[in-house]
């Protein structure tokens, strides 16, 4: 069958297999290269709410670079979520690929922290406090540890048995650490220099005062207007702030509406982190705290799922379907 008349359907066993999440960092910081150069551009995510809470999303991206574009979408619902990459071929409008996004999901969601950790964190961090014990903790860990030379990981949840569970976990997960499970937040983030934080939660969970000097925050959790995981002061004390997207974290994000508002110019102290790899220049010497803030966005999708396709083509992975083929539709009823 000519490629010209097939799909290639990746299922997550073959994203799994494809790429790993130190492939996912670098395929992400490929793509903020591009952005940066003004070669990939995001689509910001659009949504809409129905009955308890459910939420139909949407993202996506074009990536210049690698003639490219793509989207994710899902239906979020307490009963699950199936989301689905889509990537075209940007110049023909030929649909390349339809790739299963879970998996993929969790690995784009950590990349972007490991790569704000590369560039904004101290070269010799060792100490990983990880607040937040869900679905994307594991990963978040793991792409910190891809980047720094972490010899110590303290992790804390609010469930003291879920804590314990998701430090065995770490401490199974071929990350060469010592893990310890905290019993507050304070005690997971002092004197760490390295602090990731995603949860889900409602008022700040950590304030300035916890943060030793030289520590790298990231924030990863509150991606809604609703949430806030860090306290005001902490911006105070920032030499750098990083953020995957100024478009949705000035959308969505309490923390940073709360402290820049609708003032433009303070809005110019929030970096993309786009920038910040371009520039390579790494962490101020001078900093204090540092601060990175993602709120999920589609170059970060679709340079991961770019990766993704790319390998399985080479391994031979993935199932052949028939690309769509067009028929005009009926104008009448069948008689």
């Amino acid at each position: 069958m000519s490629a010209e008349n097939f799909t290639l359907w990746v299922s997550e066993a073959d994203v799994v297999q494809a790429i790993s999440l130190p492939d996912a960092i670098d395929a992400l910081e490929y793509g903020l290269a591009l952005q940066a150069q003004g070669r990939a551009m995001n689509m910001e995510k659009t949504q809409v709410l129905w009955g308890d809470g459910h939420t139909l999303h949407a993202i996506g991206a074009t990536i210049e670079g690698e003639q490219v574009v793509g989207t994710k979408t899902w239906a979020h619902t307490a009963g699950g979520a199936t989301p689905l990459l889509l990537i075209w071929n940007s110049g023909t409008g030929r649909l390349r690929a339809v790739i299963e996004a879970f998996a993929l999901g969790q690995m784009r969601t950590a990349a972007v922290t490991g790569v704000a950790t590369r560039w904004m964190a101290r070269p010799d961090a060792a100490v990983l406090g990880q607040v937040g014990t869900g679905k994307q903790a594991l990963t978040q860990v793991a792409a910190v540890c891809a980047v720094r030379p972490i010899s110590e990981v303290r992790v804390f949840g609010r469930d003291a048995e879920r804590r314990k569970g998701f430090a065995e976990s770490v401490r199974n997960a071929g990350l060469r650490v010592e893990v310890a499970a905290v019993e507050t937040a304070a005690a997971c983030v002092a004197d760490a220099d390295v602090v990731t934080l995603v949860t889900r939660a409602r008022a700040p969970i950590v304030g300035s005062a916890e943060l030793a000097q030289g520590t790298h925050l990231n924030a990863v959790g509150a991606i809604s207007p609703e949430r806030e995981e860090f306290s005001q002061e902490v911006f105070a004390r920032c030499g750098a702030i990083g953020v995957d997207s100024v478009a949705s974290v000035r959308r969505l994000s309490k923390e940073f509406r709360t402290c820049f508002g609708d003032d433009d110019a303070a809005w110019h102290a929030a970096r993309p982190l786009s920038e910040i790899v371009a520039e390579g220049a790494g962490r101020p010497s001078a900093a204090d705290l540092t601060l990175f803030k993602a709120m999920g966005m589609g170059i970060s999708d679709l340079a991961v799922g770019l990766a993704v396709l790319q390998e399985a083509e080479v391994q031979g992975l993935g199932r052949h379907v028939p690309h769509p083929t067009k028929v005009k539709p009926r104008l009448t009823r069948a008689a």
